[in-house]
C-alpha cells in the first residue's frame, strides 16, 4: 500500500534509487577531482561569473540589512522627535506668542517624518527586496550547472575508460 501510494505522487523506488545513484557517482567524481585523480571541467568565465555573483549577493544581502537599520533609526528620531514637540506643548504657555506656529511646524515635522520613512520603503527597501528576490532561482541554476559539470565528467571518464579497456582487448586480440 506504501508503494501504491508513493507511486500516485509520481515518486517510485526506481526515481529514489536513480537519485541516491546520481548523488553516489557525482560525490565519487568529486572525490577523485580533489585528489587528482580524474582531471576537472573548468570553464574560467563561468567561474568569474559566479564569483561576480555571489559578490553582488553579499554585498547586496548587506546593503539591505543597512538599509533596514537605517529604516529603523529613521522611526526612531520620528518617534524623538514627536516626544520633542509634546514636551515642547507641555511647556508653552497657552498666552505665549508662537504657539500656534510651534504646533503647525511639529505637525509639518511629524508629515515630514512620515513621508521620509515611507519614500525610502518605496524607493529603496522594495527596490532592494525585489533585486535581491531574483538570487535564490539564479543560486538554484549554478548548482545545478555545477551537478551536470561532475555527471559530464563522470561520464567521459567512464568512457575514456570503456575506450582504454577496448584498446587492450584489440591489443590481446592482434
Amino acid at each position: 500500500a506504501a508503494m501504491a501510494e508513493m507511486g500516485s505522487k509520481g515518486v517510485t523506488a526506481g526515481k529514489i534509487a536513480s537519485n541516491v545513484q546520481k548523488k553516489l557517482t557525482r560525490a565519487q567524481e568529486k572525490v577523485l577531482q580533489k585528489l587528482g585523480k580524474a582531471d576537472e571541467t573548468k570553464d574560467e568565465q563561468f567561474e568569474q561569473c559566479v564569483q561576480n555573483f555571489n559578490k553582488q549577493l553579499t554585498e547586496g544581502t548587506r546593503l539591505q540589512k543597512d538599509l533596514r537599520t537605517y529604516l529603523a533609526s529613521v522611526k526612531a528620531m520620528h518617534e524623538a522627535s514627536k516626544k520633542l514637540n509634546e514636551c515642547l506643548q507641555e511647556v508653552y504657555e497657552p498666552d505665549w506668542p508662537g504657539r500656534d506656529e510651534a504646533n503647525k511646524i511639529a505637525e509639518n515635522n511629524d508629515l515630514l517624518w512620515l513621508d521620509y520613512h515611507q519614500k525610502l520603503v518605496d524607493q529603496a527597501l522594495l527596490t532592494m527586496d525585489t533585486y535581491l528576490g531574483q538570487f535564490p532561482d539564479i543560486k538554484s541554476r549554478i548548482a545545478k550547472r555545477g551537478r551536470k559539470l561532475v555527471d559530464y565528467d563522470s561520464a567521459r571518464h567512464h568512457y575514456e575508460s570503456l575506450q582504454t579497456a577496448k584498446k587492450k582487448d584489440e591489443a590481446k586480440i592482434a
